[in-house]
């Protein structure tokens, strides 16, 4: 099987980001693969082993973005592409990610596509789709189980805490979320055997694309952080005053009664 993963760096959400001028700041900030990818990556690695073929692993991205690549490489992936936008785009969206990923899936012949259901930074979970719309292929989103059968692709879905059973075939484009399988950490071997493995970098002009083909349709006008929590209230004293001042609380300053 012709198996890519469709990979994205993202900030760590776990340590403090700063937003200036309504622009998150890059420096000092923490990059990791995105979460969700790491289920597409981990599923790729399950069928591959299944069915036998390759994993490659793509991102579009700047130089920085190979060390998210090499991690996937150590999980298990076999190949990886960056392509690399930093000095051929000033912006982008949802809309010019899908286009360069067609340009780059045009002399491809994929069996199964992978992504991440949403990335954490912007959680749009519009590349997956738009792709597989531009490529004429089906594709099923926030899958929770994959079994594939020669050409023939049984997919679980969460729908609202409820599961769709869905028949489909290969090429098929999934999205993955929590609940598919549990991704592997990088073991040491792995981390090393990475090292070696190719890693291709293109840019724009290699798959014959003109910047005005890429042009956003939509445009990020602010950024900021949410209001910070104001601290909590201990009620003391008996539990009829605690209720009674609870209640005056909800009425007169939370004005929800």
């Amino acid at each position: 099987m012709n198996i890519f993963v469709l990979l994205k760096k993202t900030f760590d959400t776990e340590e403090k980001i700063s937003v200036s001028n309504g622009q998150i700041e890059d420096d000092g900030a923490e990059f990791i693969i995105n979460p969700y990818d790491e289920y597409a990556v981990e599923e790729a690695i399950v069928q591959r082993d299944a069915h036998g073929g390759e994993v490659t692993v793509v991102t579009i991205g700047d130089e920085d973005s190979e060390k998210q690549l090499r991690t996937a490489l150590a999980m298990g992936a076999d190949k990886a592409v960056l392509i690399n936008t930093e000095d051929d785009l000033e912006e982008g969206d949802q809309f010019t990610t899908a286009k360069i990923l067609e340009a780059f899936f045009e002399d491809k012949e994929p069996d199964l596509i992978l992504a991440g259901n949403v990335a954490i930074d912007e959680a749009s979970g519009q590349v997956g789709p738009r792709l597989a719309e531009l490529l004429g292929i089906p594709y099923v989103t926030t899958i929770t189980s994959l079994k594939i059968d020669g050409e023939k692709v049984n997919i679980e879905k969460d729908v609202e805490g409820d599961v769709e059973v869905i028949e489909t075939s290969l090429p098929v484009l999934v999205t993955c979320q929590q609940g598919l399988n549990d991704p592997r950490y990088p073991s040491l071997p792995g981390i090393m055997k990475a090292k070696k493995k190719p890693l291709e970098e293109l840019e724009i002009d290699d798959l014959d694309l003109d910047e005005d083909e890429l042009e956003p349709k939509t445009k990020t006008t602010d950024i900021f952080l949410p209001p910070e929590k104001e601290a909590g209230r201990v009620l003391e004293g008996e539990i009829e005053e605690q209720v009674q001042e609870l209640v005056s609380l909800l009425k007169n300053e939370a004005k929800v009664l």
